[in-house]
């Protein structure tokens, strides 16, 4: 969220009290969140995390391309969300989880889809049972695809529902992806500067209405956390729309940003829609590709609405 102040020593006391209250949140954040380790099957370690009730009703947070837990610090802080248990983990690739070599760690569409499955197995009670306790997934970008790739893998008896953040249905469909060709190209350049002035420009492309300073400097650090064999292999993993999407009968809500400007908001909803009629959808027509920074308090809202109603069995609530 960015506040744009009036400028003059009356208003000197209003900025430091405002950047004081979120130094407190953020520190706030950081002590009440727990920390967790979690063994994929092929045994990579994921980094997972955990704030909120911790028995409330589970939301898991999934980041997308250059990301990791950092990306929901906005639905963490939130008051109004903090009845929920937040769960999030950082994908394989990213922020604190394994980095394993090769690219069949990263390509094969069942490693992410594993990896999903080992966290919504390990976030969920002792003595629970898949029908007990429900997880609403939360899929930002990239880590749409990898709740597509879980359905198609395991379906949807285990989830209450999915949440959709502009995220890809069909990777490399150029009518569903905006081409930066340049972008994609110098993301896995050999020379260490062209590679992080091309995470800069991608990051820049995922805000409409940019973040603040501060905001922006550390999920650009945290795109340079990234694993080299991810960024190259990534984008030749197959992500199952058909088997995935068209088997699952929870309730998916597609949230998308009207001025997305790397993935195309009416195409992908249209796609996924074609493959599941029962899905709903909401855009924001001023966010980019990150609502729920850009307008996280809408967004947040528009996220307990949808959950209330999936965990209630009351499918999308808020879509259309």
């Amino acid at each position: 969220m960015n506040l744009i102040l009036p400028r003059g020593p009356r208003h000197a006391t209003l900025s430091f009290f405002l950047a004081a209250l979120l130094l407190v949140a953020c520190s706030w954040l950081q002590a009440a969140t727990r920390h967790h380790q979690v063994a994929a099957p092929d045994g990579v370690q994921l980094a997972l995390q955990e704030s909120g009730d911790p028995n409330g009703p589970p939301l898991i947070l999934i980041h997308g391309l250059l990301g990791s837990h950092l990306n929901w610090d906005a639905q963490r802080v939130d008051p109004a969300l903090q009845r929920y248990r937040l769960i999030s983990f950082d994908l394989r690739g990213h922020g604190l989880s394994g980095k394993p070599q090769g690219s069949a760690a990263y390509s094969e569409a069942r490693r992410w889809a594993d990896d999903l499955a080992a966290v919504i197995a390990a976030t969920r009670g002792a003595g629970q049972s898949a029908a007990s306790v429900k997880p609403v997934l939360v899929g930002w970008s990239l880590g749409a695809a990898v709740i597509t790739n879980y359905l198609a893998a395991y379906g949807d008896d285990a989830i209450a529902g999915a949440l959709y953040v502009d995220g890809v249905i069909e990777m490399g469909n150029p009518q569903q992806i905006t081409a930066h060709p340049a972008v994609y190209r110098d993301l896995n350049a050999p020379e260490l500067r062209t590679r992080l002035d091309a995470q800069r420009a991608f990051l820049a492309l995922c805000f409409h209405t940019p973040p603040g300073r501060a905001t922006f400097e550390r999920l650009l650090a945290n795109a340079a956390l990234a694993s080299w064999d991810m960024t190259r292999a990534v984008f030749k993993m197959e992500v199952a729309a058909g088997a995935g999407l068209a088997r699952m009968k929870a309730p998916l809500l597609l949230l998308y940003g009207g001025r997305d400007a790397l993935v195309k908001a009416g195409p992908a909803i249209a796609r996924a829609r074609q493959l599941n009629p029962r899905a709903t959808s909401i855009l924001y027509a001023e966010s980019g590709h990150a609502p729920f920074l850009e307008e996280s308090q809408r967004f947040n809202r528009d996220l307990a609405r949808f959950a209330d109603a999936a965990q209630a069995g009351r499918g999308a609530a808020g879509g259309r």
